[in-house]
């Protein structure tokens, strides 16, 4: 960042910093342009030794006010940008040697320093926007993802173990299988919101679509280089990447092999250490088998909490495994165990797409009966034929439907 711009950008917080110091700036310019001290120190001669003296106390109280104004400003400067530190006397550790903040002006500081970041960057890489809110991962994980008791506590539970880790062995992959509406995107977006500040606008954030970034298999040489150096790029800026792949299944295998160096256990390249990267690969495919196992507990008359990841992850691996047209099947990547855990997404019920357009009309601050959730859900089509059970859509387009339901 450059002086100039840091700056402008400083400037911003003169206010903010002004409330803090408790305007402790403004009351010694005031007191220079009312006059000279001479002029002052003149009329308080001629008065009373107590009143000298508590002229010379006040005087002595607004040049230490000023002096810690100063100090203030330049911990603020030093917080935000190095390079203002190293232009001050190379002063790393604080804006003059021996000086230390006072415990309550380094927490305003802290606040003041974090709200000048969120305008823009204020470090070299990404990793200063890096949040890793758990706590808020697991209460919207709770509060909004509806029907997937599975799906929230393996990714709660890799992403903090993950997090953790001092130094972990890999990078963290993890697959979301099921069918489209069942939360796979809103859950990839949950954890980019929570781990970065900026979500999935953040630098260290890369989300790649098979069909849309790599729609020719013959053109798959080229894709390669290209999806190689934007991860190295990533992985160089920030310590700790996010890579997204969505429609996973269409990817073709040899891109998918080009990237298992990344996920591999030995990912420590040279200067670059790709074992902070976590990979997210949303995929339809194992739907049908998720949704099989789903109807046949509910046919016997069984919770589908009772369903373990055990149960299913055996499954789909079968699944992936099978000679088709889908790029797992073909990579290296089952084979070699690079995929940490098979997230599977169970389908939606009649009651989850109810709570999805509670969700909708909250989001927008809409009222809403009963009733309108009703209207909403029964305008789903719901599978299979007969028991009608599952909604064949999730809970995608929801959130458009109410607008038919609105006065």
């Amino acid at each position: 960042m450059g002086q100039g711009t840091f700056l402008s950008r400083l400037g911003l917080a003169c206010c903010l910093l002004l409330l803090l110091l408790g305007g402790s700036e403004s009351l010694g310019s005031q007191g220079k342009q009312r006059g000279p001290w001479e002029e002052d120190q003149s009329a308080v001669t001629e008065a009373a030794p107590w009143a000298r003296a508590r002229y010379e106390a006040v005087k002595k109280h607004l040049g230490a006010v000023g002096a810690l104004s100063k100090q203030y400003w330049q911990y603020l400067a030093c917080k935000v940008s190095q390079e203002s530190c190293e232009e001050e006397g190379k002063r790393k550790a604080g804006p003059s040697p021996g000086w230390s903040l006072p415990l309550v002006g380094q927490d305003y500081l802290e606040i003041l320093s974090a709200w000048y970041c969120s305008f823009g960057k204020c470090c070299e890489t990404g990793d200063c926007r890096i949040v890793n809110n758990i706590t808020g991962l697991e209460m919207d994980l709770n509060g909004q993802l509806h029907g997937q008791h599975l799906a929230k506590e393996v990714v709660l539970q890799a992403v903090r173990r993950f997090l953790q880790s001092p130094q972990p062995e890999k990078a963290l992959v993890l697959s979301f299988h099921g069918w489209s509406g069942t939360g796979k995107n809103f859950v990839a977006r949950m954890v980019a919101s929570h781990l970065y500040r900026d979500g999935l606008r953040s630098e260290c954030v890369r989300v790649f679509i098979a069909l849309f970034h790599f729609p020719h298999h013959k053109y798959v040489d080229s894709y390669k280089v290209q999806l190689e150096k934007q991860i190295s790029e990533t992985v160089q800026l920030c310590k700790q990447s996010l890579f997204i792949f969505d429609e996973a299944e269409k990817l073709h295998f040899g891109l998918l092999d080009a990237i298992k160096p990344f996920m591999a256990r030995d990912g420590n390249k040279g200067q670059v250490d790709y074992r902070r990267s976590i990979f997210l690969f949303l995929s339809n495919i194992g739907g049908n088998t998720i949704n099989e196992v789903a109807l046949d507990f509910w046919r016997a008359g069984r919770a589908r909490e009772e369903i373990s990841l055990e149960f299913l992850e055996q499954r789909l691996r079968l699944e992936l495994l099978q000679p088709a047209e889908n790029g797992y099947a073909r990579s290296h990547l089952l084979e070699e165990n690079l995929i940490d855990f098979f997230v599977p997404f169970l389908p939606l019920e009649y009651h989850h797409v109810k709570l999805c357009a509670r969700d909708a009309f909250l989001a927008r601050g809409l009222p809403y009966t009963e009733a309108a959730l009703d209207e909403v859900a029964r305008t789903m089509v719901f599978v299979p034929k007969e028991e009608k059970l599952f909604s064949a859509q999730g809970c995608k387009s929801v959130s458009q439907r109410i607008n038919y339901f609105l006065p």
